[in-house]
């Protein structure tokens, strides 16, 4: 499918320059793009590689706009705009229909248009959105909703009750709505206490591959609108992470945290449970949060990578701390001493 520079530019609400009739099928990098494809600069450090590349055209800033030999798109935000472009020249192909091979129950609900992979469950009072797509293997437990437009990847599960907003993507292995590492302490026996709550997703959430998101014990685990995950990610029983907030590949999240609305998370973080994170933090990867964080901001943690032999010195030094620390206590305990 071709789009002209000039239909892109109206349906991404741009301006363009140059060249409004070329046609244009795909998107490529900026030194591979040809003349039917649109490429992008979003980093001053591309200037030089963008008056060589063969693209048709180019999503770039205002005050790069004459630099590229081709047609420009203009944007503000020229990534933002690219990924837009992206979706609209790139579509998924999705042929409506449920595979033979498919186990739909009779009391589901399922709405028009509706995608039903081959080796998939749809159980008992499940709702299917209009337009969702359930991929090959993929899960969809009794009483559980996916919203219009949603996308379930091959082998997700969807657990009983829970419910997925609209235009979600939820890529390949992840379950939603495991129990929750929920025990009590009896003695030498742990006693497992049922896990009665859901998972609440908004619209507009997308889930990595393998990720994991409890149930609630009681109340529900809520990710509300917007929200982005990485591969890899636990999310333990009753957490709420807030609007738009993005986190990265392999961070755990410990239960009852509560987590604020655009909020970035860097990979492999650590959250422990039952504190809360304002909005608009931004932690570095590999931060180890162990108190409530109460005011917006970038934090960090975890030791950087250095040689070996440095790496052993540093923890060879900090081990002394805690008796330098009592030394300079006992030395500033004389000096006052003295001076009295």
């Amino acid at each position: 499918m071709a789009w002209t520079v000039s239909t892109l530019a109206e349906r991404l609400g741009l301006r363009f320059e140059g060249d409004g009739a070329r046609a244009i099928r795909r998107v490529a990098s900026l030194q591979s793009a040809g003349p039917d494809a649109l490429t992008f600069v979003s980093r001053a450090a591309f200037i030089e590689a963008l008056g060589r590349t063969g693209a048709g055209a180019v999503i770039v800033a205002p005050e790069h706009a004459d630099r590229a030999p081709c047609a420009v798109l203009v944007s503000s935000n020229p990534y933002a705009a690219y990924a837009r472009a992206a979706q609209l020249l790139h579509p998924e192909a999705s042929a409506p229909g449920i595979d033979p091979g498919a186990s739909v129950d009779g009391a589901a609900r399922i709405g028009a248009d509706v995608r039903i992979g081959a080796r998939a469950v749809v159980q008992a009072d499940a709702r299917i959105g209009d337009g969702a797509v359930i991929g090959p293997g993929a899960f969809v437990g009794r009483g559980a909703r996916v919203g219009a437009g949603s996308y379930l990847g091959p082998n997700v599960i969807i657990a009983h009750e829970c419910e997925l907003g609209a235009r979600c993507r939820v890529q390949p292995g992840a379950v939603i709505g495991s129990d929750g590492f929920g025990y009590a302490r009896d003695g030498n026996e742990w006693v497992r206490i049922p896990q009665i709550g859901r998972v609440v997703i908004g619209d507009d959430v997308d889930i990595g591959a393998n990720t994991t998101i409890d149930r609630g014990a009681l109340d529900d685990t809520v990710i509300e609108d917007g929200v982005k995950l990485d591969n890899l990610i636990q999310i333990a029983h009753n957490v709420r992470i807030g609007a738009h907030t993005a986190m990265a590949g392999c961070t755990g999240v410990a239960g009852s945290a509560v987590i604020g609305r655009r909020c970035t998370i860097g990979g492999a973080a650590s959250i422990l449970g039952h504190l809360e994170i304002v909005d608009d933090v931004h932690l570095s990867p590999l931060s180890f949060v162990t108190k409530s964080i109460t005011l917006p901001g970038s934090y960090s943690s975890g030791m950087p990578i250095e040689p070996t032999t440095d790496w052993r010195r540093s923890v060879a030094r900090l081990r002394q701390l805690d008796a330098l620390a009592r030394r300079v206590t006992h030395l500033e305990r004389e000096k006052s001493d003295k001076r009295s």
